[in-house]
């Protein structure tokens, strides 16, 4: 293989968020770089070989992470050291239809799984499930003599749980939640994220079947069915059984169901949806498996234990002449190939290296010796060869790519299984049954298949590669991605509390800056995700999907304005290009806006503004008496009617503005103790006084309360619908009521809905940021994203 750093890649500068991803989640103590963490990760990986071969596959190893073939998050965060951490980004675990023990088919109760799925978690592994097995709302359970509460009830405890444990690394788990399309509460399932909080820990898909899709298209009614028993109440309105023993709950018209996924979608940005029959189709162990989930991000449909062993190779690496500087830009398949090769042997040492937190996924993990080689940088690699990646020449490229990588991966698989045997469960006649993707290899291929048996049942997988992208590909363009935009600016809180902030730059964007192009009149291959056609995001994945045997993790960006009637024909498109599913994001009020971006450094850019008056500090109450509102506020709890008065001073400002400086609530208005309210009252005076009047009260509005909702205020809805505004507390309805006080003192609008205390039940509430607290992430790229600070989160 060759080795091939070129020089205007040397040439760049680390960037600062580079350096702070590196640093934050990769290096161990004692490494101060790239270079050690890399030998740490190749000594680790060359552990499982036999003696006499360790020292050359370390080195070997070695130049094939410096070439650019980098392992997943996991791997290159726990890989020798030592820690009782998981190496596999994330899992698929069995929910079964029972609270304790093993279900009739042997799938483990609720409590058990959600045992399992935080021992997991703990251990540093996301968790997707299947809840299709657990019985419908008002189901029989003839054990107690009651009605079953149904799959989202249990959903709720295992987001709590998720909330709660601590995975390894401090890194957030993340979920995938999936819900067969003829449950019987698959209506309530697509609808529970519109509750502000509910299910902030979970991806959610709706698993779609060919039928229902048939049915769709011919105006049919659709079945939701399950194989429990219905309690009495639902016999009565109609519920029976049907010839196949499932129980019918009700029908529906599947075009209703498929405009309550749809808005869901359009709205709110989930549910995503999965072709499940496809993925079973399409599976090289259909003779011995079935799917029913994926993991969280969606690019590895998995069999319950399964597991995602995840390696990118960094393509712009492989990219010679850039931009064709100083020769005809090419991408190097035959280096290439060669690092795809050792990625599949390093990828199946881990299976053997890693640290199993349940034994089951051990066991599944041994049978089957599932990897997922994948890629990062495809934007950006296209833009270096001057290709468009909306263009028929771009996708060209793209597919002989992801060629090029699934033959490597399958002949050096084939070379493993001569060397070390293939996986257990190998039977060739069933691997390569027509309609398998094993089926569709080149028949040299297919015979040495026969001949030799592979080590590995599946091979491909294109998966987001957030962080590692950041830390290791100088922020190429995420997975099979597109850019999101040439530079943005990250807010970072540092260790001392105080704030930095700097620019971040598309890697494609700084090398051609690097090499002399005009970055202020980019030449038209530069071209980003919101500047394309939602059909060229999925024109790219129909061409790359036939090379990929699991899946792949995409976004497909529209505008804000994008036509309702379209966005439903992107999901019915997808289905006929044979896609194994779609997540799509729209950006409006509900889910956020997208990244803001700012200008990069050599760009025109406005003067910073001047220092304002009225966040600067103020060291004390000025003297003498200031101008202030009292206002009575009325609000409901579950106790009845509520009544406070509060009182909000004012500092009059040079140029005629008048700014909060003061707070006061009078004690005694009610028979509890007032403690908290003097507390608040003198903390937002001097929150005041500081500067952060807004943030403080922002904070305040996401307090919660063991009492249930507050409400105060109404909203008004596009629709002109004038609706009950709700709140997590008492806390957080008076600081709200703070922000209206001083809205109407200053002749502006209402507070904004930007916290789930404040949100209406008909809107989601985003999930908070552990890097700023604001309540911004957004899924990007497949990826958790916060559009206040920048901060990259959970990728599955």
């Amino acid at each position: 293989m060759k080795r091939d750093l070129a020089p205007a890649r040397a040439a760049l500068p680390v960037q600062p968020i580079s350096a702070d991803v590196l640093r934050e989640k990769y290096l161990k103590e004692g490494e101060t770089g790239e270079d050690a963490l890399f030998r740490r990760v190749a000594r680790a990986l060359a552990s499982i070989e036999d003696e006499p071969l360790r020292a050359g596959w370390e080195q070997r190893f070695l130049r094939n992470l410096e070439a650019g073939a980098i392992g997943a998050g996991r791997i290159m965060s726990a890989a020798g050291t030592g820690l009782q951490a998981t190496l596999i980004n994330c899992f698929v675990q069995p929910v079964g239809d029972c609270i304790q023990g093993l279900d009739e088919a042997g799938d483990p109760g609720i409590y058990e799984a959600l045992r399992e799925a935080a021992e997991t978690m703990r251990r540093g592994g996301g968790v997707g499930y299947d809840f299709s097995r657990i019985r419908p709302r008002g189901a029989e359970v003839k054990t107690t003599a009651s009605l079953a509460s149904g799959p989202c009830s249990y959903m709720d405890v295992f987001d709590h749980s998720c909330a709660t444990v601590e995975s390894a690394g401090a890194r957030r788990g993340a979920q995938m939640g999936v819900l067969r399309i003829d449950h019987p509460d698959v209506l309530e399932f697509i609808t529970a994220k519109r509750q502000p909080g509910r299910w902030n820990n979970f991806n959610v898909s709706v698993a779609v079947t060919d039928d229902f899709i048939r049915g769709l298209e011919a105006g049919e009614d659709w079945a939701l069915v399950h194989r429990a028993r219905p309690g009495a109440a639902l016999i009565a309105q109609g519920a029976a059984q049907r010839a196949d023993g499932l129980w019918i709950y009700r029908s529906l018209p599947a075009r209703q169901l498929w405009d309550t996924i749809m808005r869901s979608t359009y709205d709110f940005a989930e549910p995503g949806v999965l072709f499940i029959d496809k993925m079973n189709r399409d599976n090289n162990l259909r003779y011995c498996e079935t799917i029913a989930s994926t993991n969280p991000c969606s690019e590895q449909p998995l069999p319950p234990y399964g597991c995602c062993d995840l390696g990118p190779v960094i393509l712009p690496r492989f990219v010679r002449h850039p931009f064709s500087v100083d020769g005809e830009a090419r991408f190097d398949f035959e280096a290439f190939a060669g690092a795809v090769a050792v990625q599949v042997r390093a990828l199946d040492n881990v299976l053997d290296l890693t640290y199993w937190p349940l034994e089951q996924q051990r066991e599944e993990a041994m049978a089957k010796r599932r990897v997922g080689v994948g890629f990062t940088g495809l934007g950006n690699a296209l833009a270096m060869l001057g290709l468009r990646y909306d263009a028929a020449d771009g996708r060209a490229m793209a597919a002989r790519i992801a060629r090029s990588m699934r033959d490597a991966a399958y002949l050096a698989s084939v070379e493993l299984a001569r060397e070390k045997a293939p996986f257990p469960l190998f039977d060739a006649a069933g691997y390569l049954e027509p309609g398998t993707f094993a089926s569709r290899l080149d028949e040299p291929l297919k015979q040495a298949i026969r001949e030799h048996g592979i080590r590995n049942s599946h091979l491909l997988s294109i998966a987001p590669t957030g962080t590692v992208s950041l830390a290791f590909a100088d922020n190429a363009s995420n997975g099979i991605e597109p850019p999101f935009s040439w530079t943005y600016t990250r807010k970072k809180r540092e260790a001392d509390g105080s704030r930095s902030e700097y620019v971040v730059e598309d890697h494609a964007w700084r090398l051609y800056r690097v090499l002399g192009g005009d970055t202020g009149q980019l030449p038209p291959f530069f071209v980003s995700a919101l500047e394309m056609p939602a059909a060229a995001h999925l024109a790219m994945m129909e061409t790359v999907q036939p090379y990929v045997d699991t899946a792949i993790s995409k976004t497909v960006n529209v505008p804000a304005d994008y036509p309702y009637e379209e966005f439903k024909g992107l999901y019915l498109a997808a289905w006929r290009a044979g896609l194994k599913g779609l997540a799509t994001y729209r950006p409006n009020a509900i889910v956020g806006a997208v990244l803001e971006v700012r200008p990069a450094p050599g760009e025109a850019a406005d003067a910073p503004p001047a220092p304002d008056a009225m966040r600067a500090i103020v060291e004390s109450r000025p003297k003498g008496q200031l101008p202030a509102v009292a206002e009575k506020v009325e609000f409901w709890t579950q106790q009845g009617r509520q009544t406070l008065y509060l009182v909000v001073s004012f500092l009059p400002l040079p140029d005629g503005r008048e700014r909060a400086i003061e707070f006061f609530m009078p004690v005694g208005q009610s028979g509890e103790s007032q403690q908290w309210i003097t507390s608040s009252m003198r903390l937002l005076s001097l929150a005041a006084r500081g500067g952060f009047l807004e943030r403080a009260l922002a904070d305040m509005r996401k307090v919660a309360w063991d009492r249930g909702p507050v409400r105060l205020g109404s909203f008004t809805r596009p629709d002109g619908t004038s609706v009950p505004l709700w709140h997590d507390s008492e806390v957080a309805a008076i600081a709200y009521a703070v922000q209206n006080i001083i809205a109407r003192r200053q002749g502006e609008p209402a507070p904004p809905l930007a916290t789930p205390a404040a949100a209406p039940l008909a809107t989601m509430a985003a999930a908070k940021c552990l890097e700023c607290g604001a309540h911004a992430m957004i899924r990007k790229d497949g990826c958790d994203f916060c559009t206040q600070c920048g901060h990259v989160g959970a990728c599955g």
